[in-house]
């Protein structure tokens, strides 16, 4: 894989990790600015654009035959959603269009990307293949699958280079170098770069078969067949959210009728020439220009317009605004991750529309259109979080070999342990992260089981949006985890409100649960609760993000008293590496958003409704000690109002996992064993 470098060019490559690689397929690519004859490869995925694309500039730069290609492999698709798959064609389409204004033309083939490329590279002779590189996990494995391909195929000459590029948001020599605090990553003072000039691209050779787009039809008949029922039937379940299974379940109980739970958007316009492309018109569309013209629309709201198609994307942002600044991540997030516009170009817009209001100056106190601000800082903390993901994937730093996985365009962090036995899944509480199960995750691991451990969206490392946090939004992040990464039922494990978010899970998708573990979970018991209603309204604080900071700023101020208060019996596990890793994510951006879901959090569904059905399959493990919370009087209320469930009294506080985790570790092991043996049992009767 080659080094990509121009001196002359106004943007900087970051250095790629370097793959390991065959010898024969090693080579200096300031070389290749000589060799224009070289025929070359750019297999586009999450970066379907040609304006600001530095792989795309870098080969026509290098390269006197440019051969774009986009495999429609079911390993990329099979993790989109209906609307992003139609975003996915309209991009495309659009992708192939301005392609061909500029004498090219985008080559479309179906299969496994390995193959294709192999035989793609056999076709044209390429000897250089340009690839985004990526920070998922799975993308990851998938680009290694290519390059392996590629190295041990007998009918390469083994010349070809694999150069894998990305967008320089900040002039960053080395990433390794990029500090763990976004407050000490604040005083680099760094500046986003600019966006260059669209490069000029070789014309292409029209007797290729350049293979037709699909439609909608096509393409999901296509990812059914390769991915298997079994798997289909899963994401099915994907398609109903936490609300919607709610809603019908006690509309059922109560004889009532359910409400459309969208009813607004069946009744709003569409236009002709709409950017909101898909059938749920609810996020932007189209090519790279439609995009920019909604951004335009979007960054002038306050200006108001009588053009047709800006006064839609000011209806939309009005509809999407369910927080402040909430609304630019909704309409604009799924554009952002199929790379139909880049992060960086985002920020230049914003930045400079910021400047025609202001005379051509910023002010040092902020922005001064509210749209202006959600945009720019949402590129900023996608980028932020994009960084740390990309980091944790080029060093081996932390307690867990770490993994990506993109959930709604969000960056989520997890590791996995083990080979064989029980799927096992740990969810850890508010404010804390993956690796609050340090001393669980290898410990329940060798006892013969498969553990997965996640970072909920908004805490440790994982990426914090500007969203309205909810606790069926983290069930669905636990249920769409379950389904996409884990492939299997599992054994949830969860600690505090993640003991209520694996409850949910368990409550609304039984399918996905094999036996609920809660660790002084959260969440109420309410006698007789099936004669109540479920109501999706919340409560409102006033000034939430105002009190949501004094909290903060009170939190940091005690946070070694507050988490050592946790561990009664041992003290010292409140230690250092874990008080200093929470101050490290108080400081990402989008931390007071999440802060504020402590305000609006409904805890009404109660535990003895969510786990009915479960009898002798849930373990209730609690510290006697817990200072948050009576624990003599929630397990008094769990033993008389849910039948069957086994409880564990231990000498332990709030995280019983982390102050007693050998003792946890055996209790865990041994449950998951004899519920497994009874399910085997059972499956022979």
């Amino acid at each position: 894989m080659a080094l990509l470098t121009f001196p002359s060019s106004p943007f900087h490559f970051f250095s790629p990790r370097r793959i390991p690689r065959r010898p024969s397929f090693v080579c200096s690519f300031s070389a290749a600015t000589n060799a224009r004859s070289r025929p070359a490869i750019l297999w586009f995925k999450h970066d379907l654009r040609l304006h600001d694309h530095p792989g795309l500039a870098a080969a026509a730069q290098t390269h006197s035959f440019l051969l774009p290609l986009y495999v429609f492999d079911h390993r990329i698709l099979s993790r989109y959603s209906d609307d992003m798959l139609e975003l996915l064609l309209f991009a495309l389409e659009d992708l192939r269009n301005s392609l061909k204004e500029q004498g090219s033309n985008l080559m479309v083939r179906f299969g496994s990307a390995e193959n294709i490329i192999k035989e793609l590279v056999k076709e044209v002779k390429a000897t250089d293949l340009f690839i985004e590189e990526e920070v998922e996990y799975e993308m990851r494995q998938l680009i290694a699958v290519v390059k392996e391909t590629l190295e041990t195929s007998s009918c390469l000459d083994g010349n070809l280079d694999i150069v894998l590029w990305r967008t320089p948001f900040y002039d960053i020599k080395n990433l390794k170098e990029l500090p763990a605090s976004y407050n000490d990553f604040k005083k680099l003072k760094l500046l986003p770069t600019s966006p260059p000039l669209p490069a000029t691209l070789p014309v292409a050779e029209t007797e290729l078969n350049w293979g037709p787009l699909p439609t909608f039809s096509d393409l999901t008949d296509f990812i059914k067949e390769r991915i298997g029922k079994s798997r289909v039937s899963w994401n099915l379940m994907k398609e109903k959210t936490a609300e919607a299974i709610l809603k019908d379940n006690f509309s059922n109980l109560s004889g009532t009728k359910p409400k459309s739970l969208n009813v607004e958007s069946n009744e709003r316009r569409r236009l002709d020439k709409s950017v909101f492309v898909t059938r749920k018109g609810d996020i932007v569309g189209g090519g790279t220009n439609s995009v920019l013209n909604a951004l335009a629309a979007y960054l002038r709201y306050l200006e108001g317009t009588a053009r047709d198609d800006w006064q839609e994307v000011h209806e939309r942002l009005r509809n999407a605004e369910t927080r402040e600044g909430a609304s630019f991540t909704s309409l604009f997030g799924p554009a952002l991750s199929l790379g139909i516009i880049s992060r960086r170009t985002v920020h230049y817009e914003a930045i400079k529309y910021e400047k025609e209001r202001n005379a051509g100056f910023l002010s040092p106190f902020g922005y001064s259109a509210a749209t202006v601000a959600a945009a720019a800082d949402a590129v900023c903390s996608m980028e932020w979080f994009s960084l740390l993901a990309l980091k944790s994937q080029l060093s081996n730093e932390g307690l867990y070999s770490l993994r990506i996985w993109r959930w709604r365009g969000h960056l989520i962090q997890y590791t996995v342990v083990g080979h064989e036995g029980p799927a096992i899944l740990l969810v850890h509480g508010f404010g804390a992260f993956l690796e609050h199960y340090r001393d669980n995750i290898n410990g329940i691991a060798e006892r013969g089981n498969r553990v997965w451990a996640i970072t909920l969206l908004g805490f440790g490392k994982s990426e914090k949006p500007n969203v309205v946090y909810t606790e069926l939004l983290w069930a669905e992040l636990l249920r769409d985890f379950i389904i996409e990464v884990v492939g299997e039922p599992v054994h949830p494990v969860g600690n505090s409100i993640g003991g209520y978010f694996v409850s949910i899970v368990a409550g609304l998708w039984p399918a996905l649960v094999k036996s609920v573990i809660l660790l002084n979970s959260a969440g109420n018991v309410i006698p007789e609760f099936s004669s109540r209603r479920f109501s999706n309204e919340r409560q409102n604080i006033a000034a939430a993000g105002l009190v949501a900071q004094l909290l903060l700023f009170y939190l940091r101020l005690n946070i070694r008293n507050t988490i050592k208060s946790f561990y009664p019996t041992k003290s010292d596990r409140a230690d250092n590496w874990l008080i200093n890793e929470m101050l490290r994510a108080s400081y990402d951006p989008g931390v007071i958003m999440v802060l504020e879901s402590i305000f609006t959090f409904d805890l009404s569904i109660p535990l003895n409704y969510l786990l009915e059905g479960y009898g002798e399959r849930v373990l209730v493990l609690q510290g006697m000690k817990d200072p948050l919370l009576d624990s003599k009087a929630k397990l008094a209320m769990l033993k008389e109002h849910c039948t069957g469930l086994v409880i564990k009294e231990l000498d332990a506080g709030h995280c019983p996992h982390d102050e007693q985790p050998q003792e946890v570790n055996r209790i865990i092991c041994e449950w998951i064993a004899a519920v497994e043996r009874k399910q085997t049992a059972d499956s022979y009767l």
